[in-house]
């Protein structure tokens, strides 16, 4: 199927399949915890907080992802020392920050004199343009990410389920929340590339929302997210590639349109063997699958 192939004959595409494959299995990890403890709105608040560093540094002609990364950790400081004073609700802190951040990158950004430019590639991405440095800055994120989530397993998941039983075990919910969202900073960093700062939420949720579908089990949720995360870059590239479409929004309505596509299929085959149960239990009895909670919380701690 030369339509398929065809366009992954160029270096500059394979680039682009390769380092989006890297940033969906960084947003495969994350977005799972992101999904678990409803952060939402969380990462979209960084990825505009990622704003004002990514505009200073294109104005400036530095590094961008430098730029935006020291941005974000910023705003995730920020958002860590006011939640510790107590005077203001998780979301009002997070939708205050969300707004300075914001209006102080436009503001930056409209001093610049390729205004259209610079905005178009800060807000929905060029990952097309990624290099082979980049690529290597993102199988290092990856590694990093896996290495955090894996240390911090069990205390992610006992203080999704009660912060008071982690800290009896001794888990320290506080810490967990810290490098819960030091991984929500990275994986909208390293997204930066692919889906600009307004669409990174796309690939947080979107591949997660269609793994939990059919599965139960954190780990495995992760492993399909990813999978469906790869599947969505590819489809958003060739979509870019043949109807010559911007690639990062190509790629975030890719993982969208997965998720939906994993909800109706799922629910049509839930159907489909509730009437099939019916036909074979005289009593009716149905076998309620997708009843169950898409995540075993409690059996993760075990």
């Amino acid at each position: 199927m030369p339509w398929l192939s065809d366009p992954f004959t160029t270096d500059f595409m394979v680039r682009a399949l390769v380092g989006g494959a890297l940033v969906a299995a960084i947003c495969g990890v994350v977005g799972t915890w992101v999904v678990i403890r409803g952060m939402a709105f969380l990462g979209e608040a960084i990825g505009h907080g990622m704003l004002p560093g990514v505009a200073l540094a294109t104005v400036l002609g530095l590094p961008v992802l430098a730029g935006g990364a020291i941005s974000a950790g910023a705003m995730s400081a920020a958002i860590g020392a006011l939640q510790r004073r107590g005077r203001l609700s998780y979301d009002t802190t997070i939708g205050l920050l969300f707004v300075a951040m914001l209006s102080s990158g436009i503001i930056i950004v409209s001093h610049s004199r390729s205004f259209a430019t610079d905005a178009t590639t800060i807000l929905f991405g060029d990952i097309l343009a990624i290099r082979t440095a980049e690529i290597v800055t993102l199988a290092c994120a990856l590694m990093v990410t896996l290495g955090i989530a894996a240390k911090f397993h069990r205390s992610f998941v006992a203080s999704a389920f009660d912060p008071r039983i982690a800290h009896t075990l001794g888990l320290r919910p506080r810490l967990a929340q810290v490098m819960l969202v030091a991984l929500v900073t990275l994986a909208v960093v390293a997204s930066y590339q692919a889906v600009g700062t307004l669409l990174v939420v796309a690939l947080l949720l979107g591949p997660v929302v269609a793994a939990h579908q059919w599965t139960a089990r954190i780990p495995s949720t992760m492993l399909l997210a990813t999978a469906f995360g790869i599947a969505a870059v590819s489809s958003g590239l060739l979509t870019s590639w043949h109807a010559g479409t911007a690639a990062g929004a190509s790629i975030a309505f890719c993982a969208i349109c997965l998720a939906l596509a994993s909800a109706i299929i799922r629910n049509a085959h839930n159907r489909f063997r509730n009437r099939h149960d019916r036909g074979v239990h005289p009593t009716g009895e149905l076998d309620h699958i997708g009843s169950e909670p898409p995540f075993s919380i409690w059996a993760e701690t075990r």
